[in-house]
């Protein structure tokens, strides 16, 4: 029996509107647990109750002078204002949108010598109000915004958060302009239609009760228990091809809506990847030769109408490639998407026997970063020295002593890679394209000369997308890290340590605890964010390609 059919007879698509726990778990406790967090069934509505008082609240940005909004936030708060504002632009008059979400000392110094605190907005995003980035980021751009403004520099800050978070209480006493509340029944990755959403949509003059419009039409879709639901159409594709052994699922995309599969690889990462299976997202915004893609792949591809190559990639691929082609006539529709995808990822859970919506292996990096920091633990110290390149490897099944070279220990990475692995880069570098781009191309000649599925991940912005993936998901994973020294010195007021630290901190505690999971991992620490090292280690990767 097909996905779909299972569907049909499971009821599933009543049961999810009817927020029943019962979909994911028959364990009285799971369920119950489940059923608390489907705050997001339904939201479209709602959400449309937000388009006019933020229209107000946008309207007065603007009077008092802002020219730029700079939202501090990870996962479910930033990446679908990331979305929406790469996809869709600020509104003719209003504010750019700046998405801090990474620590990277480089890119939070070059964000703020183009701002101004009296014309500036900073909206400080945390469902919880207590992770460690957002809240470290504050207290750097809080001591910037009182040089200028003073005692005053409250009136320039907002925060979204859930009622009674540390960080209400937080905006209460430092005086914050406002408080936007999220939705506690909904959790961060299904947040796309609530204030962690909308506000800094509405912020920089997107129209929201456009958004709502297209959200609704998916929304009422949705609701049918027939075939042509699009939420289970998808569901029922996705998971008919895992179980035919193709979990890679491989999103590609019209430039203007490549971001997001950004938005799309943390829902289905975070949802899925746990309980030693999962969805892998592999972000492939330019495709080269379909014929690199191996047999574990499927394909979804999302395009504007009028984009050529894309609407025949399909006709390209390998024969018998799963493909789930969506095209966006609208911008604003993305909206729209949020929904399909929400209840696609939602009842392919079911599909699978899992709980989508927690993240049990999130937590184990958080914990090694934070002990990091205070002392009680450390990474393992390299074991190669390349120039001013340091390389840590860790190979279950090989001594550290073997690797005598970068190449070497490339090669060792992904020797015996074969159909049904994946490589990661988990890259903790400033995201310009001049340091990423060579390291995307070494990529591609991997993927294209073994037929790997290979991802670009930004650090520490994965750790709260597919760092659950790869600690819980398939135990298929090889990670390259690229961590850098000789940072800005950047220090965080009222906190004992400095961006650079924490940055590391969260790159040496993912390390740690991927390799205590006994993956493959080969960490490779630069002396500096710079172009020449980071083209020697790309080319090192090109010449791993080919082994």
């Amino acid at each position: 029996m097909n996905a779909l059919d299972r569907l049909r007879d499971d009821s599933a698509v009543a049961r999810l509107w009817a927020r029943d726990g019962s979909l994911f778990s028959s364990d009285p406790a799971v369920a119950a647990d489940a059923g608390g967090w489907l705050g997001w069934v339904g939201l479209a509505d709602r959400a449309s109750r937000w388009a006019e008082a933020l229209s107000d609240a946008s309207a007065a940005v603007v009077s008092l002078g802002i020219t730029d909004v700079v939202l501090l936030g990870m996962g479910g708060s930033s990446l679908a204002p990331l979305v929406l504002s790469s996809v869709i632009g600020s509104g003719p008059g209003y504010p750019s949108l700046h998405v801090l979400d990474t620590t990277s000392p480089y890119t939070v110094l070059r964000t703020l010598e183009r701002l101004t605190p009296r014309t500036t907005l900073v909206v400080v995003s945390s469902k919880s109000g207590g992770t460690i980035e957002p809240n470290s980021l504050y207290a750097v751009l809080c001591e910037w915004a009182e040089t200028e403004l003073g005692t005053g520099a409250g009136s320039h800050f907002v925060a979204i958060t859930d009622p009674g978070s540390s960080l209400e209480a937080l905006a209460d006493e430092q005086g914050f302009a406002a408080v936007f509340h999220g939705e506690p029944d909904v959790g961060g990755r299904f947040s796309a239609l609530t204030a962690f959403g909308l506000v800094p949509a509405s912020l920089i003059g997107i129209d929201i009760a456009r958004l709502a419009r297209s959200a609704m039409d998916i929304e009422s879709a949705v609701r049918e228990p027939g075939s042509d639901n699009p939420a289970a159409k998808l569901a029922a594709w996705m998971v008919d091809a895992l179980e035919a052994g193709r979990d890679k699922l491989t999103f590609v995309a019209s430039k203007d809506l490549a971001p997001f599969g950004l938005w799309v690889e943390q829902l289905v990462a975070e949802s899925t990847g746990k309980d030693g299976t999962g969805l892998v997202p592999v972000l492939d915004d330019a495709p080269g030769d379909g014929e690199a893609y191996g047999e574990d792949r499927m394909v979804l591809i999302m395009r504007g109408p009028g984009d050529e190559t894309l609407a025949s990639l399909a006709g390209r691929l390998p024969a018998g490639t799963p493909v789930f082609e969506v095209v966006v006539d609208d911008p604003h529709d993305v909206a729209g998407e949020f929904v399909r995808w929400e209840h696609a990822v939602a009842l392919a859970g079911h599909l699978m026997g899992i709980h989508p919506f927690d993240q049990p292996a999130v937590g184990g990096a958080k914990e090694a970063t934070t002990a990091i920091l205070a002392g009680t633990l450390a990474a393992p110290e390299p074991t190669l020295h390349v120039g001013g390149i340091r390389v840590t490897c860790v190979v279950p099944g090989r001594e550290a002593s073997e690797f005598s070279s970068l190449a070497s220990a490339l090669d060792g990475l992904l020797d015996g890679a074969g159909p049904g692995d994946y490589l990661a880069l988990l890259a903790y570098l400033p995201e310009e394209r001049s340091l990423l781009g060579p390291l995307a191309g070494g990529l591609a000649a991997v993927s294209a000369a073994r037929r790997l599925a290979c991802c670009l991940e930004i650090g520490p912005r994965y750790l709260h997308s597919t760092g659950q993936l790869h600690k819980a998901g398939p135990a298929v994973g090889r990670f390259l890290m690229v961590t850098t020294r000789n940072e800005p010195v950047i220090h965080v007021p009222g906190r004992a340590f400095t961006l650079e630290e924490l940055i590391r901190a969260q790159a040496e505690g993912d390390f740690v605890t991927l390799a205590e999971r006994g993956l493959r991992i080969v960490r490779v620490d630069l002396p500096e964010p710079a172009h020449a090292p980071v083209m020697l280690l790309a080319e090192t990767l090109r010449g791993a390609a080919i082994g």
